[in-house]
């Protein structure tokens, strides 16, 4: 396959991931796919461009080029599912309303999919295994921050409308308590938003596999509502005058990560 990520190497101890901002598909895939889904309403739209100060604030970022409909890389590999009713697995096969992804009889086979386990969530993984191990010996601990966005409201997987801001710990396990708290303080300080910790999403595999506060990695997931920086429905527009605010508060939570990390560690 071609390229299967983006790596931009920063200069402090965070990392940002972004595993659901892919947008290509294999042949297999797109050739399966029912017409309501070609579109890829399930991707995480524009999260590298709402994210572009990562550059100045020095972190490394990591992005996906290939969409969740391919593999979802925020899926552990065995495909255990990580919350319990309606949700979507390593190899999605419905789209978030539930309805089935692929036309009949056109999934892609175990053998191509193998493949996508191997060159596509491998890779991914294997670099942002790297990044957090360079990170933590350089500075003695890292930061993880895994960036999502989802339409607000989706009843086949929640009721009602999300918050627009869900932070997610698994339930505390995955970072520091006094950082969530820390965290979640920041949302409060801005309520034009909405927000929740550890509500429908605690984090994903992301979070809860590579986040270990007892190993000095910490690690925090951000569910965005789409509705705080775009157009929810295609052609899935992104809005400046949406994203400016919001962005605000994104660029408060990252220096929050870094100034906690540098007061907790004294560096």
């Amino acid at each position: 396959m071609d390229k299967v990520l983006t790596f931009k190497q920063g200069r402090v101890p965070l990392l940002i991931s972004m595993p659901h901002a892919g947008l290509r598909l294999t042949p297999a895939v797109e050739s399966g796919l029912i017409p309501q889904a070609q579109s890829l309403p399930d991707t995480d739209w524009h999260i590298p461009l709402l994210y572009d100060f990562a550059q100045e604030l020095g972190a490394s970022t990591l992005a996906a080029e290939y969409s969740r409909f391919v593999i979802d890389l925020n899926r552990p590999s065995d495909n255990k599912p990580l919350y319990a009713g309606a949700t979507t697995g390593l190899y999605p096969q419905t789209l978030f309303d539930g309805v089935p992804l692929f036309r009949e009889g056109q999934t892609p086979s175990e053998e191509e999919r193998a493949s996508y386990l191997q060159k596509i969530w491998g890779p991914y993984h294997r670099q942002l295994q790297e990044e957090l191990a360079r990170l933590k010996a350089e500075f003695g601990y890292a930061l993880l921050f895994d960036a999502h966005s989802i339409r607000s409201v989706i009843p086949h997987l929640f009721d009602g409308k999300l918050p627009d801001f869900n932070l997610g710990t698994f339930n505390g396990a995955a970072c520091d308590p006094e950082l969530a708290s820390q965290l979640e303080a920041i949302c409060a300080q801005h309520p034009q938003y909405t927000h929740v910790l550890n509500g429908r999403f605690k984090g994903g595999h992301i979070t809860r596999h590579y986040g270990d506060p007892a190993q000095d990695i910490h690690a925090v997931q951000l569910e965005l509502c789409q509705s705080t920086y775009m157009e929810e429905f295609e052609p899935f527009r992104y809005r400046e005058d949406l994203a400016a605010p919001t962005r605000v508060v994104l660029r408060q939570l990252l220096d929050a990560l870094l100034a906690w990390g540098g007061q907790r560690y004294g560096k």
